[in-house]
């Protein structure tokens, strides 16, 4: 693995909870995210999350998250949490001439969304594997294929790897959804990461700010890069392959990590429902820091 180059972002995150209800919640919490150090790709140097009262939760994955609790927002309140990040992400690129050697027993087992172990899914990762001599060509292969023969769509949703093989549709979750799930039926590691997309032309009209991608563990290479998403237009195969471009930055890793409970980037609870209703509006802006420091 070489770093050729890096990118230096200032990232704002806002998430506003809206009491539209005539009560006050008994009990409210919000989970929130947090974009951490995560070697070899990205280092944060700074954070600053605003209000300063939650406690710093870490899940299975080593994924961060602050917590807060509302309890008792006043009906027609608003209250707003404000972070800000100063994150650098190193451009990668990876030597596969050597791709023989020992794989790891971790990041192998189907899981939600990651049907590894399913019938469909297991048949087709062996028949594209068939007579590929290297984990780095069966990868390969499972790009190409996902490339090739899914159609994106963006559905707001994360259906998982056997449904990205029917008519439904895909976007980025479920591309990296089926990629990870079957080098998995491999017995490939492969994870699963969610981030944001610092978007420019060449990648604002195939993709959103809110993006999932997956890397691979290749044998005497370690964890590589993709981006099976990105990668689909044939313009862009190599480009994405075995090659961490340097507008990724990753939030929570792992398809469903547990704190979550199924959402993305935050979760919110609260009660009484019957006189609360409170609304959660979050947004994001990623600012590229020049060579100047602008």
């Amino acid at each position: 693995m070489t770093i050729l180059d890096k990118r230096e972002y200032l990232v704002h995150q806002q998430l506003a909870l809206v009491n539209e209800g005539s009560g006050q919640p008994e009990k409210q919490n919000i989970w929130i995210a947090l974009i951490r150090d995560f070697p070899p790709y990205q280092d944060v140097r700074s954070m600053e999350i605003s209000p300063k009262d939650y406690e710093l939760v870490i899940d299975e994955y080593g994924n961060h998250y602050a917590e807060f609790d509302f309890s008792g927002q006043p009906a027609g309140t608003t209250q707003t949490v404000k972070i800000d990040y100063h994150v650098v992400v190193n451009e990668l690129a990876y030597n596969l001439s050597v791709c023989h050697g020992e794989l790891l027993d971790d990041f192998i087992q189907p899981e939600l969304h990651i049907e590894s172990a399913n019938p469909q899914i297991v048949a087709l990762a062996s028949e594209l594997s068939r007579g590929k001599d290297t984990v780095c060509q069966q990868v390969r292969a499972f790009y190409d294929y996902i490339g090739n023969e899914l159609v994106y769509t963006s559905n707001g949703e994360n259906w998982g790897a056997q449904a990205a093989l029917g008519p439904m549709g895909a976007d980025c979750t479920e591309y990296t959804s089926l990629l990870v799930a079957l080098s998995r039926a491999q017995g490939i590691p492969a994870r699963y990461f969610e981030g944001l997309l610092y978007l420019d032309k060449g990648t604002d009209a195939i993709a959103k700010i809110e993006h999932a991608w997956p890397d691979v563990y290749m044998p005497a290479v370690g964890w590589t890069a993709l981006d099976p998403t990105l990668g689909r237009p044939l313009i862009n195969r190599e480009t994405y392959f075995a090659h961490y471009t340097p507008d990724h930055i990753i939030v929570t890793m792992g398809a469903s990590p547990s704190v979550l409970r199924g959402s993305s980037y935050w979760t919110h609870l609260y009660w009484p429902g019957n006189s609360t209703n409170i609304r959660v509006k979050g947004e994001w802006k990623i600012e590229l820091v020049d060579d100047e420091g602008h």
